[in-house]
């Protein structure tokens, strides 16, 4: 996987240097600052000082290039031309963003106004003229088709600027991980459940990556080679990591922790850092073992990092793959019930659950029956942590390509349903009736993913870093 790469550089205007004495000088310090705030943020960061003339700024453009940066923080210290920016950004070919950042939160206009030197006088304003060209700047990148976003704050005593230039480097982060992320798409749709069906080269198109087409059979043929020992190990993680329940039974954890470790050995073959599955395994024994075992492994992978989602639903595991990548985790969902007394929506799923955003242990139940799906075997029941949460659908949409839609809410205590599958209460600002017909409206798949904070903010700079329309309901 690729590292993130951050560009940073600065702009002034090389006719001031000889005019006002000091006043490069100075603008570089205010340029050392903000790198060494990018840098507190993630280090990697390619700074190309101060940028003053045309010629520069092409060479600037081509060491961007050379240095394959992610996203671009422009700061604007003083007045630029905007021919010393544009060759800079044209050539990089990456998002910008424009650092407009005043070096106080103003002027001391009385020792400014004392000063005797009118020359001097004018260094000092142009020390303090960040926002001048800013303008200039987003005029010509809008006629030349340049998309940019803005900051406007101090360098100093800023912390709200200061976390938007975090959000946005987090938002990069997550666009990294999405470029370079290798899902597997294991087994096959769930038959007629027409909404998850999805254009796989639209995925590429959108988040990039690279989607391995895995076969149940080779996920089986790994099963027969586990050892006793392994599976011993891993039933002993299970008994560490969940709440088994008293009703479980040896044969079913060693069944589990048989395809658990096999999973382990998939994921490391093709270095998945996600996974959608699917199989009916009807007729075929030890297809239906597998698969019929497969969820506390997957549970398992989820809570480390490489999320799973059930029914084949591509869609969902990118969604996953964004929450968790953003420390949010991603749990796979979807409505339940309407519970109108209360004014929350019941939502959760059979199959994995992310344990590690549980409220307390997970429990482990047996089941005799997996509802419209074959076989049975052991599976997990949990809530999500009470809390703030935020749900994510990457929605398909029709001739516009894939869009976020968003919500945000709380994980509320309560009683649940007891069936052995991920179940929680949710509680939303505009009341669980307006929720749901606003976030049905968009027509986004019946699965989601659900993660613990609210990131909304977040995940609308992801979107407009991958040029994705992002919709919040709430």
């Amino acid at each position: 996987m690729a590292t993130l790469k951050i560009g940073l550089f600065g702009i002034g205007l090389d006719a001031y240097w000889e005019q006002f004495e000091g006043l490069k000088e100075r603008l570089e310090g205010y340029l050392s600052v903000v790198e060494g705030n990018i840098a507190a943020i993630h280090p990697e960061v390619v700074n190309l000082g101060l940028i003053d003339n045309a010629e520069k700024a092409f060479e600037a453009g081509s060491k961007f290039r050379k240095e394959d940066v992610d996203l671009i923080f422009l700061y604007v210290t003083t007045y630029a031309l905007s021919s010393t920016v544009l060759p800079v950004v044209q050539r990089a070919k990456v998002p910008v963003i424009i650092l407009n950042l005043a070096p106080e939160a103003a002027i001391d206009y009385t020792s400014f106004n004392q000063i005797a030197n009118r020359t001097k006088m004018t260094g000092e304003w142009l020390a303090y003229c960040s926002a001048c060209p800013v303008p200039e700047i987003a005029n010509v990148f809008n006629r030349t088709g340049i998309k940019f976003h803005q900051i406007t704050g101090m360098l100093h005593n800023d912390p709200e600027c200061w976390d938007e230039v975090t959000e946005w480097v987090e938002a990069a982060k997550v666009a990294n991980i999405m470029a370079y992320n290798r899902m597997g798409a294991m087994g096959h749709y769930y038959s007629g459940m027409l909404d998850i069906y999805s254009d796989l080269t639209q995925q590429y198109a959108t988040f990039g990556g690279h989607i391995e087409l895995l076969e149940v059979d080779e996920l089986a043929y790994l099963r027969k080679n586990i050892t006793h020992e392994e599976i011993a190990t891993r039933v002993a993680d299970f008994k560490h990591k969940f709440d088994v329940q008293d009703d479980c039974s040896e044969e079913e954890l060693q069944r589990a922790a048989r395809t658990s470790v096999a999973l382990d050995k998939l994921v490391e073959t093709y270095k998945l850092g996600s996974m959608a599955y699917f199989y009916k395994g009807t007729g075929n024994f030890d297809n239906e073992d597998t698969i019929s075992s497969i969820i506390l492994g997957n549970s398992l992978l989820t809570a480390r990092g490489i999320p799973v989602a059930g029914e084949y639903e591509i869609k969902n595991a990118q969604a996953m793959k964004i929450m968790d990548s953003f420390g949010a985790g991603g749990s796979f969902t979807e409505y339940y019930a309407m519970d109108f007394a209360a004014d929350v929506v019941l939502m959760g799923h059979d199959g994995p659950g992310h344990i590690a955003i549980a409220e307390g242990k997970t429990k482990v139940r047996p089941l005799k029956v997996y509802h419209g799906k074959v076989g049975r075997g052991l599976s997990v029941e949990m809530s999500v942590k009470n809390g703030p949460v935020t749900l994510l659908s990457v929605v398909e949409q029709p001739g516009k390509g894939l869009m976020l839609l968003v919500a945000e809410g709380q994980s509320v205590a309560g009683p649940i349903l007891e069936i052995g599958n991920t179940n929680s209460r949710y509680k939303f600002s505009i009341g669980a009736r307006k929720f749901v017909n606003n976030w049905n409206s968009y027509g986004p798949a019946h699965h989601c993913a659900v993660g613990v904070g609210h990131i909304s903010s977040k995940l609308q700079k992801l979107g407009q870093l991958l040029n994705m329309d992002v919709v919040q309901v709430c």
